[in-house]
């Protein structure tokens, strides 16, 4: 990896709509809704967590005509965000409604528009525009859909050696289909997923136990990361050698929505850096932590943040003194 390395979403972005509710409605009733946001949600959390660190980042997903596009293209503008394909102009992005309750749960209904129906030419064009050196980000979101999945699988499993394929396997994980997973874990070179996924696609109990039993279904050179929120994360890198444990930072958590996407584009950004793995994940640890501080969209720290939150020595130790 070199400072050139960039961060290439294969992904989804879309909207997010949030909105506040003191309980969920009865099926067929109504709630008054006591605050409402809407803004850029899915992979571009990752991406704005990689790009305030320093990294080239790149969106490689579709994304419409209509507000909704306009809302991700403005968005993805306003960080320093390229996008790779060009606008559709046979519908909208899609968006997702989140209600969050007086207790602090989501309820989520996501419809998809144009981001879910990627074309074979869309596909080969990501594939050719990607280049030595760059960190692909493929999530499970985008695999388990039906038109995009078997695409972005193919894609994958097509890229030369030089490129980094990064899998985040997502909630969804255990609805890909087979034939679309396979493929990619086969060419997954860091696969990053917190403790449920990771029990999901194992069937081990314990962030330690998984990550080794993930490691061992990938190929020969991969590395894992189960994160483990405010315990931090454990990782089993490429080779043969323990899971070691990377502790996290204790802070006063008040949202913790975006706090895995932050740590997965921090990681990536870091090692694109060329920062040993085990401190990229202590710089991702923090950068997830500072993240559950705030509240809103896309709150990864900015390269000066994380430095004043790590202090000198912490900050040189991920590569960032």
């Amino acid at each position: 990896m070199t400072a050139d390395s960039r961060v290439v979403l294969a992904g989804n972005v879309i909207a997010d709509l949030v909105i506040d509710v003191p309980t969920l409605p009865e099926r067929g009733g109504d709630v008054i809704g006591t605050r409402t946001a809407l803004y850029a949600g899915g992979g571009f959390n990752t991406l704005t967590a990689a790009r305030r660190l320093g990294a080239e980042a790149v969106f490689a997903g579709v994304h419409g005509t209509g507000p909704y596009g306009e809302l991700v293209r403005s968005s993805l503008a306003a960080e320093g965000i390229g996008a790779l394909l060009p606008v559709r102009g046979d519908g909208d992005t899609g968006f997702c409604v989140a209600m969050v309750d007086g207790g602090g749960e989501r309820t989520f209904v996501t419809s998809f528009g144009v981001d879910a129906r990627m074309t074979p030419d869309e596909a080969a064009t990501i594939g050719a525009s990607v280049r030595g050196g760059d960190l692909v980000q493929v999530s499970g979101y985008g695999l388990v859909m039906e038109v995009n999945g078997p695409l972005l699988a193919k894609m994958v499993a097509g890229l030369p050696d030089d490129v980094r394929v990064c899998f985040d396997p997502a909630p969804l994980v255990a609805d890909i289909p087979a034939e679309v997973l396979d493929p990619v874990l086969a060419r997954t070179d860091w696969l990053s997923c917190n403790a449920r996924e990771a029990s999901l696609m194992t069937g081990v109990d314990g962030p330690r136990e998984a990550a080794a039993a993930l490691r061992g279904r990938l190929r020969d050179g991969a590395g894992v990361l189960v994160r483990a929120d405010k315990d931090g994360c454990w990782l089993a890198a490429p080779g043969a050698g323990d899971v070691v444990h990377v502790p996290g930072f204790p802070v006063d958590a008040v949202d913790s929505n975006g706090a895995g996407d932050a740590h997965v584009g921090a990681f990536l950004a870091l090692l694109g850096r060329g920062v040993p793995a085990v401190d990229a994940a202590r710089g991702a640890n923090a950068a997830a932590a500072l993240a559950v501080t705030r509240r809103g969209p896309a709150t990864a720290p900015t390269v000066g943040e994380l430095v004043a939150f790590l202090g000198a020595d912490g900050a040189r130790a991920v590569g960032l003194g």
